[in-house]
């Protein structure tokens, strides 16, 4: 009996010291798992905040639309911010006779020569109003020998237009600003370079210093 009770006495000092190693293992554990926690939803909080949602980085978020992307992207293009303001419209209607050439070297007609294209030529009767394609300030008014009488505005977008074949009644002069739409000037088919050609204006855009191809940028069927 009494070898017994050491026995029992033996098993409840080894159960304490057991229950005292359980109990720390215990704390640990409850420890690690309210730092498990803690980091989850930190990880879970950064990534609702930047808007991954589970996506991989690199990846475009799937609630994230193509659209916003690229307003985003366009937010420094000065060119798209005030393009917006005002209408874009062609300067005359009219058939488009001769289109932009690209760099590619084309037959001018009344010369006989190869070279580029650097507009597009819309039939317009003599006295026809000759509109701005959209606002800007006249860059310059004149009368040069192989386009006739020419303007030319500034968009202040890194765009400027050009109108050549006016006739000599221009109605605006250096300096003046115009709204989209407003008279410039009439057809007067007064460019000796294209004379070979029915009557027309010779409409030209160059955007960043470089010509473009005014129907890429305008909707040929815009017109105020």
């Amino acid at each position: 009996m009494a070898g017994f009770k050491t026995v029992l006495l033996k098993g409840a000092s080894l159960l304490k010291g057991k229950g005292a190693f359980l109990a720390l293992a215990a704390c640990i554990a409850a420890v690690g798992g309210v730092g498990i926690y803690a980091y989850n939803k930190t990880v879970d909080s950064l990534n609702s905040s930047i808007g991954l949602n589970g996506s991989s980085l690199g990846e475009t978020p799937a609630n994230v639309t193509n659209n916003s992307v690229l307003k985003d992207s366009s937010l420094t293009s000065e060119l798209e911010a005030i393009t917006q303001i005002q209408p874009r419209v062609f300067p005359v209607e009219g058939e488009i006779i001769n289109s932009f050439s690209d760099g590619e070297l084309v037959k001018n007609e009344t010369l006989g020569v190869w070279e580029t294209h650097n507009g597009i030529d819309i039939t317009a009767k003599e006295g026809t109003d000759v509109v701005a394609m959209t606002g800007g300030v006249v860059l310059d008014a004149w009368d040069d020998p192989l386009w006739g009488y020419c303007v030319s505005i500034d968009h202040q977008n890194s765009v400027v237009s050009y109108y050549y074949g006016l006739s000599n009644q221009l109605a605006v002069t250096k300096g003046d600003k115009v709204d989209s739409g407003d008279i410039i000037g009439v057809a007067g088919n007064t460019a000796s370079a294209e004379i070979a050609l029915p009557p027309h204006i010779h409409f030209a855009l160059k955007r960043n210093g470089e010509w473009i191809d005014p129907v890429s940028f305008i909707d040929p069927t815009a017109h105020k």
